[in-house]
């Protein structure tokens, strides 16, 4: 599983952030660390102490973050999005649902413009997104051969939305389940929609130009992806912060009546992909 500017341009952007320090040595890079201690522990169960964690990691990034923007260190970026991630987790797996979707909007408030908007709306479509309408998606630009369709034009479609990135190990290792299951439920009425978007750069320049990057992304498409039957691919960084995708890949199936039935940050297997889909072809 990787995280939209969280894991691939995070990194690259990591050996370049500021080594700020507050008196007791905390620094942003221990910072990160505890924030991923955190993540580790509400994982193995252990809530109260990835509760601690989170909100130790929150007091100590504001502290460093006096007179900064959040994005003038990736470090301190990536640790704030985690720590509001576990403090939604605990409190969901406490049984206060409510109190997690109230305090991700108001991280959203608290942080507008930054880098973890994504991650907070990703966590905030877990608790909430199914179950309503598929937001529309913006398909002005688009790769491949197939002018992406309005979503106005999918009712009565079974829509299946994978979102991933050029640069994305684990979306290459979703497309064979992908293939199969549009192959064989195409004739029942199932759209594969394949959003990606451009980061800024390609494995052979950290600073790509967007035709750079599009050639690039073409490419993959066509290596990866191309064979998944009338599959189409949306260009735009707009479609995955309305959708949270701040993991790719991530997966959204939508009803026939435009309801969204799953969301799911990270890989399927076929076998759990194909169980989530039976009901909503066969309707």
């Amino acid at each position: 599983m990787k995280a939209v500017l969280s894991v691939a341009l995070g990194a690259m952007l990591l050996n370049a952030a500021p080594q700020w320090s507050v008196g007791n040595g905390t620094t942003a890079e221990s910072i990160q660390g505890l924030s991923l201690q955190a993540r580790q522990d509400a994982a193995s169960g252990d809530l109260k102490k990835a509760e601690a964690e989170a909100n130790t990691v929150l007091q100590q990034s504001r502290a460093l973050l006096k007179g900064r923007p959040l994005d003038s260190s990736p470090s301190l970026a990536l640790a704030v999005g985690a720590a509001y991630e576990v403090q939604a987790q605990v409190l969901d797996a406490e049984g206060q649902r409510a109190a997690a979707i109230r305090l991700l909007r108001s991280a959203m408030r608290e942080w507008p413009g930054t880098s973890i908007g994504t991650r907070l709306q990703k966590n905030l479509n877990l608790l909430t997104l199914t179950g309503k309408p598929m937001p529309p998606l913006n398909v002005g630009q688009w790769i491949g051969d197939r002018k992406p369709q309005p979503v106005s034009a999918l009712r009565g479609k079974v829509v299946l939305v994978f979102f991933w990135a050029d640069w994305c190990a684990d979306c290459k290792v979703q497309a064979p389940v992908l293939v199969n299951l549009a192959t064989e439920f195409r004739s029942k009425g199932l759209v594969v929609i394949a959003p990606t978007m451009l980061y800024g750069y390609t494995p052979t320049a950290e600073q790509a130009t967007a035709a750079e990057e599009k050639i690039f992304a073409e490419r993959v498409f066509q290596r990866f992806y191309s064979g998944i039957p009338g599959v189409e691919v949306p260009l735009n960084a707009e479609n995955f912060q309305r959708f949270g995708a701040s993991t790719v890949p991530t997966l959204v199936l939508v009803d026939r009546h435009g309801t969204i039935r799953l969301y799911h940050p990270g890989v399927m297997d076929e076998d759990a992909l194909k169980k989530a889909l039976l009901p909503l072809v066969n309707s």
